[in-house]
């Protein structure tokens, strides 16, 4: 059933975008903001605009060809298949270990007296009983909640922290200091950027929304969920800058996020050390449920596929393949809690997680220009393409650069 109005179309877009955005991203918006002040909220802006370009990409190509993600890989040559079959394990199983770290390494500031590796074990099962069962309602209510929290935590904790940016709103004007190349290509890539982008056409596929006269419902969807990223990443930027800009403290790795959040407390008010908490949590999680449930829909999909079987793609979610792939992301990587990540498996994940991005920009070029697969009025015009191009050499730069830093 369509809906009437346009505020009743707001759906999984914001789903894929808080998904995409995880832990690191908020440490990277946090570091901008502490080196440079405001310098590089036109990468925030740029990065925005970029993943609504891909997001609706992988939504058109749902809508108009009436066919998933994975069967317009499929199309392209078995090596996509291969490689998405290769990458879902690997990636998985490293992601099951460090998503739901992330969520204990904020939980556990907030009630230190549960064991880090006893928090990330109840996050994974968390994530599995939330999305187990199939059923898209109740994931896509959790899912709100979390975004909710998460967009209201820390936006107010930037709100907060305004007052402290009275003298900071000249470095707000667009630069690239000398060598920050790389840094703002980086910080662009990673605005709500994830293989879950990949998910979005499952997840309009259970709203009800399933061919072209939905186009326009789509987009609007994207448009409000990468708006509403680019607002939360820009609060990250600011409370970097308001806080520690021309200071000599410095902001590194998950548990730099802890520190701010103590920051947070001396230099606003207690109550606000527990306001960044909530959103570092709520951003980590997000990205846990929101995987469990997402790239579970492409691995059964991919199974499905493999056995060409005659399975309705609109009952993926209920699917032995769907729930293979939930406990494969919940149980096995709990190992790795005990054990650490072996060399070997964080190089293949790098490797493999590096080039996802622009594995996905370059097939979204060809499908969605594809003369076979898309009537005339659903292929892509030269502002498609150029984005797209765009978007291909960012991915690209970022892959070599994580490469080479992966290997040195």
């Amino acid at each position: 059933m369509k809906s009437s109005g346009k505020w009743n179309i707001i759906g999984p877009g914001l789903i894929v975008a808080a998904t995409g955005v995880g832990a690191g991203d908020l440490v990277a918006a946090l570091v901008a903001g502490t080196n440079y002040g405001l310098v590089f909220a036109w990468s925030i802006i740029v990065g925005a605009i970029l993943k609504f370009v891909l997001n609706e990409g992988v939504g058109r190509w749902h809508l108009l060809s009436g066919k998933t993600i994975f069967e317009g890989w499929q199309s392209m040559g078995k090596w996509a298949s291969v490689y998405f079959g290769v990458y879902a394990l690997i990636w998985g199983f490293v992601y099951g270990a460090a998503g739901t770290s992330s969520c204990a390494l904020a939980m556990s500031a907030m009630i230190p007296a549960i064991p880090l590796w006893a928090w990330a074990i109840i996050h994974g099962i968390a994530g599995f009983a939330l999305t187990w069962s199939g059923r898209f309602r109740l994931f896509e209510r959790a899912m709100n909640i979390l975004v909710g929290l998460m967009f209201i935590t820390v936006v107010g904790s930037a709100v907060l922290a305004l007052p402290k940016l009275s003298g900071l709103w000249h470095t707000a004007v667009p630069d690239l200091p000398k060598g920050s190349l790389l840094y703002a290509l980086g910080l662009i890539g990673g605005v709500g950027g994830s293989i879950t982008m990949a998910s979005y056409g499952y997840w309009i596929q259970e709203n009800g929304w399933k061919d072209r006269s939905y186009v326009s419902a789509m987009r609007y969807d994207s448009a409000i969920a990468y708006i509403v990223t680019a607002i939360f990443t820009l609060s990250l930027l600011m409370l970097g800058a308001a806080l520690l800009y021309g200071t000599d403290v410095s902001i590194s790795g998950e548990q730099g996020l802890v520190s701010f959040a103590s920051i947070m407390g001396n230099e606003i008010h207690p109550a606000a050390r527990w306001l960044f908490l909530l959103g570092f949590w709520s951003a980590s999680f997000t990205s846990v449920v929101g995987v469990w449930n997402g790239i579970s829909y492409l691995f059964a999909d991919f199974i499905r596929n493999l056995r060409k079987s005659h399975i309705d793609k609109r009952k993926l979610n209920q699917t032995k393949a769907f729930r293979f792939y939930i406990f494969w992301l919940t149980f096995p990587p709990m190992l790795l809690h005990f054990i650490g990540k072996p060399v070997g498996l964080i190089i293949a994940y790098g490797t493999l997680g590096a080039l996802f991005m622009p594995f996905l920009a370059i097939t979204l070029l060809w499908l969605l220009n594809s003369k076979k697969e898309l009537p005339e009025e659903g292929r892509n015009h030269w502002l498609s393409n150029l984005f797209l191009a765009l978007c291909l050499v960012l991915f690209v730069v970022l892959a070599i650069n994580e490469l080479r830093n992966t290997f040195r």
